[in-house]
């Protein structure tokens, strides 16, 4: 069946009759399509494996699409934020109080003051890789560690997570934080250490 449309002065063709896209003067617009609540079980899987196959960003999509039908989902919360802290570069377009945010929104106290300490702990690591001053990093590696201190005081029975992050971010003030660095041992930070929780 032939597809109805117009052509655009540079040669390319618009179908008219698509859903989803919509014409505003001179331009197109595209409109976003909801999932289904049948698909959220499904959606949630493809994140989680989008985030273990290090592309955060289509981890990212698929919760905000989550959200936009469920938006108290705390499965899709979490791993939104995760996402957005696996994106971090230590750059300021890095979106730290976004992901704190979210974080903020989980219902459990325990995951709340869990992951926003792996926040502050992410952009500290990511902030040292660029090369940011020692002393700035231990204060956002501190404010973690104040939450994962919290945290433990409140975690369930044989979870010793927040406990784990405390002791790597000691590990991390002891042995990169003490004194100024060189570049290369900066660089040499171990690249596996924020693995997808």
């Amino acid at each position: 069946m032939p597809r109805t449309g117009r052509t655009h002065p540079e040669g390319y063709a618009f179908c008219d009759s698509q859903e989803g896209i919509f014409r505003r003067g001179g331009t197109v617009e595209y409109k976003l399509k909801p999932i289904s609540k049948n698909s959220i079980a499904a959606a949630i899987s493809k994140a989680e494996l989008y985030r273990n196959l290090n592309e955060p960003g289509e981890a990212e999509s698929i919760c905000r699409d989550i959200l936009a039908i469920e938006p108290d989902n705390q499965i899709a919360l979490r791993l939104l934020g995760l996402a957005i802290t696996d994106q971090f570069t230590g750059g300021l377009l890095d979106r730290y109080g976004e992901a704190e945010k979210i974080f903020q929104n989980l219902l459990d106290p325990y995951e709340r003051l869990y992951y926003t300490g792996l926040a502050h702990e992410r952009r500290a690591k990511r902030l040292l890789r660029a090369g940011r001053s020692p002393f700035m990093l231990r204060q956002i590696l501190e404010e973690g560690m104040r939450c994962f201190e919290e945290a433990e005081k409140i975690r369930p029975e044989g979870n010793d997570d927040a406990i784990l992050r405390w002791n790597r971010c000691v590990r991390l003030i002891q042995s990169q934080l003490g004194a100024e660095q060189p570049a290369e041992e900066v660089e040499s930070l171990d690249a596996s250490d924020s693995p997808p929780i």
